[in-house]
């Protein structure tokens, strides 16, 4: 399956959520497929179009280009090599407000626009599984 989504209740406002998502420095603390190492402070996200610059466990750095953005409930962005295009896979967070402290969160990892052969084992790693990781890990440092 080239589209593995998770979702689960966070019980944290969605702007609380959000912030994390966000701040790519706050990424690595919360990334269940144990794939990011680090990113500089002061990229916060707040539109289409943005890119933001993370160092990966093979200690390799990438763009992440921002192709969906609402504030406070969708974020969504395309990796690549520094300076090179986009290989075709897509990360996104979505957030729907169920009340005033709790969120339903939907983390998706979407392949079906891979080209570059190279990627497919990642991307066939990257399971439901580990996308819950991933949300249960941000619902622990929003709910402190």
């Amino acid at each position: 399956m080239r589209i593995v989504s998770a979702t689960r209740d966070v019980d944290a406002p969605a702007d609380r959520i959000f912030e994390l998502i966000a701040d790519p420095s706050r990424q690595p603390s919360w990334d269940g497929n144990g794939n990011l190492t680090s990113a500089e402070v002061g990229q916060r996200v707040r539109a289409v179009g943005d890119v933001f610059i993370m160092t990966i466990s093979t200690g390799d750095r990438r763009e992440n280009h921002v192709v969906e953005f609402e504030e406070g409930r969708l974020i969504a962005w395309k990796p690549s090599e520094v300076g090179r295009d986009t290989p075709g896979h897509l990360w996104r967070w979505e957030l729907k407000p169920i009340g005033p402290a709790l969120t339903r969160v939907t983390h998706t990892y979407d392949w079906t626009g891979l080209t570059d052969e190279r990627r497919i084992p990642r991307a066939e790693a990257n399971t439901g599984d580990r996308l819950l990781a991933s949300i249960d890990r941000l619902a622990a440092l929003a709910q402190t």
